[in-house]
């Protein structure tokens, strides 16, 4: 195994003890090297996590009414979505459960697809070189519903109208908290140009403040019709003798190809969108086999490569060969190796990563291959950062040979004469504050586990603020569609394509220790989330930090991918340190080639559980990023 060690210690004596200072600043006392502001949650029946206080009271009911992990993560799910918690009804699910009875991890991929006619002339033709940000045109085909039902019909044991009662609730009125009000607010612009999302938002059009007040009283008539429209379905299936599962699958039914459908299809039309029936009624939900790696013995688990997920296997399958540890948490010597690791995984992600049901089929036993790691290793820089870092190769390390070599040839992120093609956007002027908004759009993440052995993972998103409203469905459109390129020069395998979902940043995660749950984790923030995941898991496993200071620990965060969402953008050299790092570990840093940038926060909002199973119980962590909070018993 290579590690690091010796090349370590050999370093001059002021680096020795620059890097013993960094580590000794952040250790605190005994295994632990960060004090979290939040205490652990413990729980003996069940936990319930998310990204609003409101959403975990939803889980908490269905869990005090006698549902399971996976009744209680549909209702946050349902809730967060209502509330438009940086999601709506008409975005994306994913998820991974672990089912108790099989002992097996389970994957749940409910991403929207490429509506007709979203073909790169299409948008080449609307003079966009990539699909837009907003609107109609940046929408897929809403999965949020269809994954729910699924996930309810499938693993679930309440009924359709008790999982969502919570949801109807708040959908005939709940106190806006401000966090939304004030994205209305300052999005009001971009909301006011598609009327539904104006009559809805805008509650006080005219006015200096046109968004909800923090606290005021928010209703939404349409989507409580159309969400009553399937609690009926549900209803009457059950009045013919129908079972719960085959009921609930009538109301995905109405979603999909009834009068809701019908409804979506003409709000988005009108709106100058691309969605058929068609498209709705041919999309399904896939459940799934995740893709997964051992990390000194722990199996860590992840969606494939219709997400970014599989960049933590990858990014963990090279940390495996690296004495981290050795080098101390948040060390200069420590980010910088834990950087370049990342910039290795995720350049394989901008290149091979895209929908598994579409061809060309991605390379995902090689990219997983331990082997392919060693060799990737080979080739990082130990000592400075490498802006021209490329994707590798897979291809040899499983069957078949890659089609795409002429493009990764030309494949780069720099501006170098001699590092190949530049992507059209490295090349335009760009405003650094939108590129920071679009990398760190966020979600939500929802995290529950029972007594019975069920844990949900999910990271649901899409149809964020500012969301343009289907017509008279309540139903927040998607903003997926942005993450597609056209170029296949710049990812061949995540070319936009009628009916093709586009390479998403969600990523729950879950790993498993001597064949039994371990860790359930998930973030939100687009590009920032398997890299603090990552971190996140480090921090566990190698600091011996418990699941609260993890989640709250100070991570750091690379530019050097290219942004999922907006210009596609990617900034080599560019890290967020947290405002804490020292000053030598700065100067450190700073000397081997990286420009810092800071903030007092840097976790992201991780939300996890790691489970105790001698004592029979949950330890929860919600993040103090933002308003992730946490309820348990």
């Amino acid at each position: 195994m290579l590690t690091t060690r010796s090349v370590d210690w050999r370093r001059s004596a002021p680096g020795i003890v620059t890097a013993c200072l960094a580590a000794l600043a952040l250790f605190v006392s005994g295994q632990s090297v960060w004090a979290a502001n939040k205490p652990i949650l413990h729980g003996k029946h069940w936990i319930a996590i998310t990204g609003k206080p409101l959403g975990a009271t939803a889980g908490a009911r269905i869990f005090h009414a006698g549902g399971n992990a996976v009744d209680a993560a549909c209702a946050m799910l349902a809730a967060t979505s209502t509330m438009f918690d940086v999601l709506s009804w008409g975005g994306e699910t994913q998820a991974l459960i672990y089912h108790p009875g099989e002992k097996r991890v389970i994957g749940i991929n409910a991403l929207g697809v490429a509506p007709s006619g979203a073909t790169p002339e299409f948008f080449s033709e609307q003079g966009m070189a990539q699909p837009p940000e907003y609107g109609p045109l940046a929408a897929v085909t809403p999965g949020t519903p269809g994954g729910l039902m699924v996930m309810l019909a499938e693993y679930g044991s309440m009924s359709l109208a008790e999982v969502l009662a919570p949801a109807l609730e708040m959908a005939e009125g709940y106190p806006m908290e401000a966090q939304t009000a004030n994205s209305i607010e300052r999005m009001k612009e971009t909301i006011r140009q598609w009327p539904a999302s104006r009559d809805l938002f805008l509650v006080h059009e005219g006015e200096a403040r046109e968004a909800p007040h923090p606290g005021e009283i928010f209703r939404q008539p349409d989507l409580h019709r159309t969400l009553m429209k399937l609690v009926e379905t549900e209803r009457e299936a059950l009045a013919a003798g129908l079972t719960r599962k085959a009921a609930i699958y009538e109301a995905y039914k109405r979603f999909y190809e009834g009068d809701i459908a019908a409804d979506f299809v003409a709000g988005a039309r009108a709106l100058g969108g691309l969605h058929t029936r068609e498209d709705l009624a041919q999309w399904k939900v896939h459940i799934e086999e995740p893709v997964s790696t051992s990390y000194k013995g722990i199996d860590v688990y992840k969606l494939t490569s219709w997400v970014q997920g599989p960049v933590m296997l990858q990014a963990l399958n090279l940390a495996e060969r690296v004495d981290l540890a050795s080098m101390g948490f948040n060390s200069a010597r420590y980010i910088h190796h834990v950087y370049q690791i990342m910039n290795l995984s995720f350049a394989d992600r901008d290149f091979y990563y895209g929908d598994p049901y579409f061809p060309p089929e991605e390379p995902m036993m090689g990219l997983l291959s331990k082997k392919y790691a060693a060799e990737r290793l080979k080739g990082m820089d130990r000592e400075s950062n490498d802006p021209g870092v490329k994707p590798g190769d897979p291809y040899r390390f499983q069957r078949g040979s890659n089609p795409y070599l002429e493009y990764l040839e030309q494949w780069t992120n720099t501006p170098r004469p001699d590092a190949g093609v530049m992507p059209p956007w490295q090349q335009a002027s760009f405003d650094p504050g939108d590129h920071e908004r679009q990398f760190l759009a966020g979600t939500t993440s929802i995290q529950a586990a029972d007594k019975e052995g069920w844990v949900v993972s999910v990271t649901p998103s899409g149809g964020w603020i500012p969301a343009a409203i289907a017509g008279n469905t309540g139903i927040g459109m998607s903003q997926r569609m942005q993450s597609f390129v056209l170029d296949p020069a710049q990812n061949p395998y995540n070319v936009v394509t009628p009916g093709k979902r586009p390479r998403a940043t969600l990523t729950p995660g879950m790993a498993l220790k001597d064949g039994k749950p371990y860790l359930s984790f998930a973030v939100q923030g687009g590009d920032i989330q398997d890299q603090v995941l990552l971190q996140f898991f480090l921090g566990v496993v190698e600091f011996g930090m418990n699941v609260q200071e993890a989640v709250e620990a100070p991570y750091f965060w690379s530019y050097q991918m290219r942004n999922s969402f907006g210009d596609h953008r990617a900034e080599p050299g560019k890290i967020l340190l947290n405002e804490q790092t020292p000053a030598w570990v700065r100067k450190e840093l700073e000397g081997m080639g990286y420009v810092p940038i800071y903030r007092d926060k840097s976790s992201g909002p991780i939300n996890a559980i790691e489970f105790d199973h001698e004592q029979g119980t949950f330890k929860g962590g919600a993040s103090d990023f933002g308003e992730d909070y946490g309820l348990a018993w």
